[in-house]
């Protein structure tokens, strides 16, 4: 970071090292080995040299952050406190904490603490007087509406998207797309410059790429550094689990389109298909559709199609796999079955 220009950067994310201070092998009960993180990038003597390491690179990102940018950080109970009292001393200006829950955490083998099932962002600007970019309505739109809370229910990296080197997991921290998906699109426009000086695989820049915001991505490890610029050369979609085919509605967890959306289990740029094809809408990154001059919810934009007060846009509109359209709400059922998989 130091290389880079001054103020250059529109956003930084940073998924810092845990200092997860193993000094020995997880085990499960009944014997197996949990895979933790035990790189070296990892091991530090203690919270003063971690500490050190953490001010260091503040400093570098707040140099090359633009006066009205915003840095995220991301870290566990191990280390997240004190990432985000070193970014209050470095000068920048608090505006969120949010709370990744995880479907599928990891348990508590020996039973003596609660199980971790969440990670925590630190979402800053560079300073107080920072007017800060934040798309509040694309953020309610892709919530169908409702106002995004700071607790973001998103499954950890599995299935196609976890990716593998020699059959094991290739990053111990992989984060899954949706969630770059989400923070992207919040804070920051097509063509503006994020900046991720902890790359690993390159999420960031995968997802970056995707929606149309330039990144730089910075990572020592030469073999992390290939598969994250292969990865991003191929934009691999992400799996979207086993169709499954809903019995009814009632009791069902609330699912916006949004999260189809920033799932790529439905893409933006795609179309939406009217019954027999009477009539399309392109599917924009935030989760609202556009039929001509009409904006909105898939409901909103279904109703002016059928010239309807209301509409329920999981039945009307389609996707078309394969030559065949396919309704809306079997996608959804595709989104449920992967969060019921991941729990």
């Amino acid at each position: 970071m130091n290389a880079l220009p001054e103020g250059c950067a529109d956003v930084v994310f940073a998924d810092p090292p845990y200092n997860l201070q193993l000094r020995r092998d997880l085990q499960r009960p009944e014997g197996g080995m949990v895979a933790g993180v035990s790189e070296e990038w990892d091991l530090f003597d203690g919270f003063e040299s971690y500490d050190a390491f953490t001010r260091a690179w503040l400093k570098a990102a707040r140099r090359i952050l633009k006066p009205d940018g915003t840095i995220w950080a991301i870290g566990s109970y191990h280390n997240v406190f004190r990432v985000g009292a070193a970014l209050q001393d470095a000068g920048f200006w608090v505006l969120n904490d949010i709370i990744w829950r995880k479907c599928n955490p990891m348990p508590n083998f020996r039973g003596t603490r609660f199980t971790n099932a969440h990670e925590t962002l630190i979402w800053a600007a560079r300073s107080e007087r920072s007017k800060y970019r934040f798309n509040y309505h694309a953020m309610k739109a892709m919530n169908d509406d409702l106002q995004m809370r700071s607790d973001w229910l998103i499954p950890i990296c599995g299935g196609n998207e976890r990716l593998k080197r020699r059959g094991a997991k290739a990053h111990p921290t992989q984060k899954p797309e949706a969630l770059l998906y989400r923070i992207l699109l919040a804070c920051s426009a097509p063509g503006d410059v994020v900046v991720d000086p902890f790359f690993g695989t390159g999420t960031t820049g995968a997802v970056a790429k995707l929606l149309g915001r330039h990144w730089i991505g910075i990572e020592e490890d030469c073999v992390y550094a290939a598969i994250a610029e292969e990865r991003i050369a191929g934009l691999l979609p992400l799996a979207g689990g086993a169709l499954a085919v809903s019995q009814g509605r009632r009791g069902e967890a609330r699912i916006p389109f949004g999260a189809l959306v920033e799932a790529g289990i439905v893409r933006p740029g795609s179309m939406l298909h009217a019954p027999a094809r009477r009539g399309e809408a392109l599917v924009r990154a935030d989760g609202t559709v556009a039929m001509g001059d009409q904006c909105g919810s898939i409901h909103q934009v279904g109703a002016a199609a059928m010239g309807a007060a209301t509409c329920n846009g999981w039945t009307f509109w389609h996707v078309v796999e394969a030559e065949q359209l396919v309704v809306l709400d079997a996608k959804r059922d595709v989104y449920r079955a992967m969060l019921a998989n991941a729990a």
